[in-house]
């Protein structure tokens, strides 16, 4: 076996929080476009 155990709490996870904070960031202005652009159909569309 290897000798060389996990230890939470220590492994660098900066680049996993840029990735998600990013991704959630995109997820955001996707919705509130979609929701822009319901809104723009329920006004105008006849």
């Amino acid at each position: 076996m290897a000798d060389n155990q996990h230890k939470p709490g220590e492994m660098d996870i900066t680049e996993q929080e840029k990735t998600f904070a990013g991704f959630m960031r995109w997820t955001v202005n996707i919705g509130i476009v979609c929701i822009l652009i319901v809104l723009f159909l329920a006004v105008f569309a006849r």
